[in-house]
């Protein structure tokens, strides 16, 4: 007996167990995942398994124990094998703690088993491994059949129905399942997990519709995309702040307005007067392309602007109750229309004191003041007599007229069209009064301004507020550092509102970063910078490529063009000289020579116009002269556009739809997001990008 004591060595498959060694499983924790019909089991992250592990073994089984995972966005409560969303509302999902897998011929991944049946699995594995005993059955739940043959090769084979009528056993019903035990042998993409610091915090506001990209994915599916293409952004260009310790991450959450337009039952309503024809294209027009008339419509308007600010105030104070610690700043972010949106509440926001005397309106001098009398002038000169009563018991001087916003004559009862006369006569005013007031040889403020409409802060608000819908807009508890907006019709909707153009001093009241980043083939999308600088034509910014350089194909375009440029000014250059050669008078042959040297003497005073003002675009194309694009983005540029893909430069009808929905996966949006973010830090990327400011 004593000589038995040191069991044999065990047969080639038992590798992993050499001398009969029993070591435990190490379990993973898995969450299941339903989309379209189709389930399938994803793994938490590393750091994520580790703390729902541990909850597990800390023997207080009787709590209902709750462990925030995936960077606080979702709490396992452990009792109830729960994984609930926190932010947004979402299916909730089954937890397991998983330790064996199967796998069918018709499955891509494997599937765990269940947590009691694993215990099963666990411990006859135990038992064949101590004793050496294999080719063990064992029973499951739904009556089929799970074979272990050795550590390396265990089988599961489904339950046959007929297998009375034919005398089978079930180890001959088809293929077998493979089976494997652990999660290290089953090739799962565990995922590495996210950093516990957040530097910033980004609400994303969606456009039309439910879906939000050609995959017909809700606006979670594609921040949460959006989120996991800036974490592979930050550690590919921010790696040196990582490694000190001086950045985390930043959170993107996303804001749905769409749910609650339609929970308000006119959806029934449209139902009742849609036409039976064409049923789908009908039901898709009601579900997306009528958010722009809802959104023009008072009543609705007023729902969507409430939805959308009450979402962002409620999301703000539920997430710095779950960070305490927190104290960086808030972005915000809008996709088509949900940009336009945000546009709206940002321009209808209440600057605090410390703003309004920063405000250019602050230092601009204004009309001396006058009394009522004056204002009564005035009103009846724009034969508006019968408000008179009005502006007296507002007790309205002409200081006071002169600061006068829309808004303020809409809420004192002047009607629209009396609205619109007061309006022009002070912008008129105003204009006579900055070309009086410049000196000689100065630029007066009208010539930079030529609509007139640079009257100081509360001018501009008005002017740049032309033409909304007529609503109640609420405040934001926060003051955003940097408003993004992806594929935006701002631009168009500013220009059919009457806004002909921005103020270069007007900036958003609480506000003061603001981008425009759009494809080039997004038919969505309008740019916002000839608005402030209509005299001056230039590009928008293109946006650098995440890899350091621009895309090959707009190199060859760009190099093909320039060369087409070379040959047709040197083809010009050529022409010119001949028919000057064949207009001059003959003269005698003797002084050919001569001629010759004159031909020669116009050939090259004839080339070198041509070949100089080649020169200027390339050095200007290298370094751009800086242009002025007003205070909207702190005195930066605004309207930056992608680089198109190759395949894409083929035909730019054939992806316009695509060009605006691309934005959720566009590495070059998100390093430009969190470039722009993490410099209000003064920290920013290891390698400084190309064509950046």
């Amino acid at each position: 007996m004593a000589a038995r004591e040191p069991p044999p060595p065990p047969p080639a498959p038992a590798e992993p167990d050499a001398a009969g060694r029993y070591e435990a499983v190490a379990p993973h924790w898995f969450y299941r995942k339903v989309t379209d019909t189709r389930e399938r089991w994803v793994p938490f992250s590393a750091q994520d398994s580790e703390r729902l592990e541990e909850a597990h073994g800390s023997g207080r089984d009787d709590e209902d124990l709750v462990v925030p995972t995936s960077g606080g966005r979702y709490d396992v409560h452990l009792k109830k094998r729960q994984r609930v969303a926190v932010y947004w509302d979402e299916e909730v999902s089954e937890v397991r703690r998983c330790t064996w897998f199967y796998k069918g011929d018709k499955d891509n991944k494997y599937i765990p088993y269940s947590e009691t049946f694993s215990e099963e699995l666990e411990e006859a594995y135990m038992v064949a491994v101590t004793l050496d005993e294999w080719k063990k059955k064992l029973e499951s739940p739904s009556r089929e059949i799970i074979i272990l043959h050795n550590p390396k090769l265990m089988v599961h084979y489904h339950p046959a129905a007929t297998s009375d009528d034919w005398g089978s056993t079930p180890t001959e019903q088809g293929r077998p399942r493979t089976v494997k035990r652990g999660v290290e042998n089953i090739a799962a993409e565990i995922p590495n997990g996210e950093p516990l610091q957040i530097d910033h915090l980004v609400f994303v506001v969606h456009g039309i519709g439910p879906a939000c990209d050609i995959r017909f994915r809700s606006i979670v599916q594609c921040v949460n995309d959006f989120r996991n293409v800036s974490l592979g952004m930050l550690q590919a260009h921010f790696r040196r702040a990582q490694e000190q310790q001086q950045i985390g991450r930043v959170e993107f959450l996303p804001v749905n307005w769409h749910s609650s337009l339609h929970s308000t039952g006119v959806d029934v309503d449209l139902e009742r007067i849609t036409l039976p024809s064409i049923n789908r294209l009908r039901h898709f027009i009601n579900d997306t392309i009528l958010d722009v008339f809802f959104y023009n419509s008072s009543t609705y308007c007023q729902t969507i602007v409430d939805t959308v600010a009450s979402e962002m105030n409620r999301l703000y104070q539920l997430f710095l109750q779950r960070n305490p610690l927190f104290t960086g700043g808030v972005s915000i972010a809008g996709h088509s229309l949900g940009s336009l949106i945000l546009f709206d509440l940002l321009t209808n926001q209440k600057a605090g004191p410390e703003e309004d005397e920063r405000s250019p309106g602050g230092s601009r001098t204004t009309p001396s003041s006058g009394g009522a009398e004056e204002v009564k002038e005035i009103l009846q000169k724009l034969e508006l007599s019968e408000y008179c009563d009005v502006f007296e018991k507002e007790r309205m001087d002409l200081q006071a007229l002169f600061l006068c916003t829309e808004r303020n004559l809409k809420e004192m009862g002047i009607p629209l069209g009396p609205r619109m006369k007061i309006l022009h006569y002070i912008s008129s005013k105003m204009e006579m009064q900055d070309q009086n007031a410049a000196a000689p040889g100065t630029v007066s403020p009208s010539q930079r301004d030529p609509d007139g409409t640079g009257d100081g802060r509360d001018c501009q608000y008005r002017d740049v507020g032309l033409g909304q819908v007529s609503a109640n807009y609420p405040q934001l508890n926060y003051k955003p550092t940097i408003f993004f907006a992806f594929g935006s019709p701002i631009g168009m909707f500013l220009t059919v509102r009457g806004v002909k153009r921005i103020d270069p001093n007007y900036s958003l009241p609480t506000c003061k970063g603001f981008f425009n980043i759009f494809h080039p083939f997004d038919p969505v999308a309008y740019r916002i910078e000839p608005m402030i600088v209509p005299d001056l034509e230039f590009e928008p910014m293109l946006l650098p490529h995440h890899k350091g350089r621009k895309r090959m194909h707009l190199e060859l375009k760009e190099g093909l063009t320039r060369m087409s440029v070379d040959l047709k000014n040197n083809l010009l250059g050529s022409l010119r000289v001949a028919w000057q050669s064949f207009t001059r008078g003959p003269l005698p042959a003797v002084e050919a020579p001569a001629v010759d040297a004159e031909a020669e003497s116009d050939t090259s005073t004839e080339k070198q116009p041509d070949t100089k003002p080649e020169e200027p675009p390339v050095a200007k194309e290298e370094t751009p002269p800086p242009i002025n694009v007003g205070r909207l983005n702190g005195g930066n540029r605004i309207d930056y556009v992608l680089q198109e893909k190759p395949i894409e430069s083929f035909n730019e009808y054939l992806f316009a739809l695509q060009g605006h929905l691309c934005y959720w996966e566009s590495e070059d949006t998100v390093l430009l997001v969190l470039k722009e973010i993490y410099q209000t830090q003064g920290i920013t990327p290891d390698q400084p990008l190309p064509g950046s400011q």
